[in-house]
């Protein structure tokens, strides 16, 4: 239940607090006096679209605060949301708007927990259901009216409409796999060609060391280089182990600094350390001399060996400028493209295996949505004559309807495609409601539709934004009348003309404009004043100002005739809450109201 609303700067709203009670609040004011401006509010604060004319011409921000009472499942999914819970048991949504040179934003808040539009999405579900005589071109869309069917039908047939959809998923994929193969079958046989030569080509390369390239460059110039190896290592075995010249070799000169550093060691000990370094040095130097020399003459000329390094070279090469550029990647892509060739010679991949897959998904799919069409047909029989036994009250005794269902290509929302078929005349025909029904008759229907609703899925707020438009009368009373009764389940806040609407109200609105000076919040009594309009809703709790309320929208003849007539409106409104007349004459005389006249 909606129960505090606060506007700042929202359209020609400056300042604005409005608390709501449980039944049937009313707002009544003169044709464009804001009270849908209110409703918008409503409408934002849940995730509405909004424009940058919401905001209040000379401001850069609007915001909207509303604040609903709790209940147990709601809380259960604030908790699932990962939202606190308010102490006072409430919830609190607001939405703050702000306008920039270029463009708008909003934040949402819940509990002032920032949400996305999703969660606002379901909280709007949960917390308040807003009904118009627009909702003519829902009425009219097999979609729209397809879901209140099935909301209607409960959960057993919310959860067929579930296996459906998944049933419907499934054979989604396996046509999409079907299709596809069948359109790519070309595409297919040329990649399947394609893979199978480049396989081949890199498994006779036989492919295994990331570093072979490099390794080969190395032996390349080795073989390239053999004489001159052969000679460099002549010279280096010369210059550490024997040198043939006058010059000694390395070795020598190590033997020799061996044979004095022994000398000195007798007469002083602490050159030991460096007669071992010399001694080791001459060791190094000696095996590095036998393995040079071992080394050169190692080596020979190998033509034969060369070619095949060269030509190892080039394939490798060759690969590289194909698969690489590197040889590592070269061999990443031999690995990869060799699971995909499985995959493309897969014979249970094979076209006539996924056409049996797409018939199996079908027919599943087609049992799932044959059921689903069983529960629909059921939930439309109740519809039917429970709309009708609500629309009888509305001075539509002998309105006839069906809801038709007729199959249709299946999709995830089943193989149904329904109408509203309306009758409101003996012997007319049963025809689309929205190509048959008058306003009023909409406006009644609409009104009736979510009393049906309300019996199986109780909303905690229900609006209804001038839905008694284009009645009068006796059709007037009936509405109100059937208002009243929804607001024994329900909130409801209701936009309304008519006073006999209004006179049932538990708890009543006035909407209307005023102008005052800018800044100073009082009405404007200045000519060169900087004058604006706000709208300002004034609450109407006692019987006196709810009549003069009530006389000014019934108008009349005299001033007389109409306070006449809306204090019969507010006894009879008060006779239909089943009090005794003599009591809801008594209440009326105690708060200064005269009797209705009686004709």
């Amino acid at each position: 239940m909606l129960l505090c609303l606060r506007i700042e700067n929202f359209a020609l709203i400056d300042q604005l607090e409005l608390e709501f009670g449980a039944g049937l609040n009313v707002l009544t004011g003169e044709t464009g006096a804001g009270k849908s401006i209110i409703l918008d509010a409503i409408d934002a604060a849940l995730g509405g679209k909004v424009s940058s004319r919401v905001i209040r011409t000379g401001t850069s921000r609007a915001m909207v605060e509303a604040t609903f009472t709790s209940n147990a499942p709601l809380a259960a999914w604030l908790t699932e949301q990962e939202i606190d819970l308010l102490d006072e048991n409430s919830v609190v949504i607001s939405r703050e708007i702000t306008a920039t040179a270029s463009n708008i934003r909003s934040r949402s808040r819940v509990n002032g927990v920032l949400v996305n539009r999703q969660i606002m999405g379901g909280m709007r579900d949960r917390l308040v259901e807003i009904t118009a005589q627009g909702q003519t071109v829902q009425v009219g869309q097999s979609a729209q009216v397809r879901d209140w069917l099935d909301l209607y039908g409960g959960d057993s047939l919310m959860q067929q409409r579930h296996k459906v959809a998944t049933s419907f998923s499934v054979y989604q994929q396996a046509h999409l796999a079907l299709e596809k193969r069948r359109t790519s079958e070309r595409e297919r046989l040329q990649q399947l060609d394609l893979l199978t030569y480049q396989v081949q080509e890199l498994g006779t390369a036989n492919l295994s060391e990331p570093d072979e390239l490099e390794h080969l460059g190395q032996e390349r110039e080795r073989l390239n280089h053999v004489v001159d190896l052969q000679q460099m290592s002549y010279k280096v075995y010369q210059a550490l182990y024997q040198n043939d010249n006058e010059t000694p070799a390395a070795g020598d000169l190590l033997g020799d600094s061996e044979a004095i550093l022994n000398d000195m060691v007798e007469y002083d000990t602490q050159l030991q350390p460096l007669l071992e370094l010399v001694r080791d040095a001459q060791a190094a130097v000696m095996e590095v001399g036998r393995q040079i020399n071992a080394y050169g003459d190692g080596l020979e000329a190998d033509p034969h060996r060369l070619e095949e390094v060269e030509e190892r070279v080039q394939e490798l090469k060759q690969i590289c400028r194909k698969y690489g550029p590197t040889l590592t990647e070269a061999i990443a892509y031999y690995e990869r493209i060799q699971g995909e060739l499985a995959q493309l010679n897969d014979s249970e991949q094979s076209i006539e295996k996924l056409e049996q897959q797409e018939k199996v998904c079908f027919e599943k799919l087609t049992q799932a949505s044959n059921q689903l069409t069983q529960l629909r047909s059921k939930a439309a029989a109740n519809l039917e004559s429970r709309l009708i036994a609500e629309l009888k009250p509305l001075a539509m005794e002998k309105v006839k309807f069906l809801v038709e269902i007729v199959p249709a290509p299946p999709t995830a929302m089943g193989a149904d495609k329904i109408t509203f078929m309306f009758s409101s005349n003996p012997g007319e025909p049963l025809q689309p409601l929205t190509e048959v029904a008058s306003g009023g008759e909409m406006s009644r229907f609409l009104l009736a539709l979510k009393a049906c609703f309300s019996q199986v899925d109780v909303t905690g707020t229900m609006v209804f934004d001038e839905i008694d438009v284009g009645v009068s009368g006796r059709v007037a009373q009936a509405i109100a009348e059937k208002l009243h009764q929804l607001s024994q389940r329900n909130q409801v806040l209701c936009v309304t003309h008519q006073p006999l609407v209004a006179a049932m109200a538990d708890r009543h609105f006035r909407v209307d404009k005023q102008t005052i000076n800018q800044g100073k919040g009082k009405k404007a009594n200045n000519d060169n004043a900087e004058q604006r309009t706000v709208v300002r809703v004034t609450t109407l709790e006692n019987l006196n100002t709810r009549r003069e309320e009530l006389a000014q929208l019934a108008g009349g003849k005299s001033a007389s005739d109409a306070i006449a007539f809306a204090e019969s409106l507010l006894l009879q409104a008060a006779n239909h809450r089943r009090l005794s007349p003599q009591q809801d004459r008594q209440n009326v005389l105690s708060r200064g109201l005269n009797p209705p006249h009686k004709t």
